[in-house]
């Protein structure tokens, strides 16, 4: 019963911004860290973002300044606010999550994807 849906993925000029959201659901006890990954075509899935439980967050130094890691537990949901992109910034954007589920234990998960595209 638990999974991660993405949203918000879709077209944008460069220099624009779109936000991405990743809500998690199903027998949830709690949340623990979150992220945001990207595999461009042709790349490796990269790391771009991480939240942690107390808020902490950190970024790949590629969007340092321009991308946003938000969490909204009460929604049991991760946003990126990604701002000034670049096409660069073109990938498959991939929620992860560390959950506790309820009668089950810790475990990762990963969300379907939603495509985010930057065109010149």
């Amino acid at each position: 019963q638990v999974q991660l849906v993405e949203s918000g993925g879709g077209w944008v000029q460069a220099g624009g911004s779109l936000r991405l959201s990743c809500a998690a659901s199903g027998r949830i006890f709690s949340i623990n860290s979150m992220y945001w990954y990207r595999q461009a075509p042709g790349k490796q899935r990269e790391l771009v973002a991480g939240i942690t439980r107390g808020g902490s967050t950190n970024y790949v130094d590629s969007v340092k300044g321009r991308f946003t890691i938000s969490r909204d537990d009460a929604k049991n949901t991760v946003y990126l606010q990604m701002n000034s992109l670049k096409p660069e910034d073109t990938a498959v954007y991939y929620c992860n999550a560390d959950l506790l589920i309820l009668f089950s234990g810790s475990s990762n998960y990963w969300g379907k994807g939603t495509l985010v595209t930057v065109s010149s």
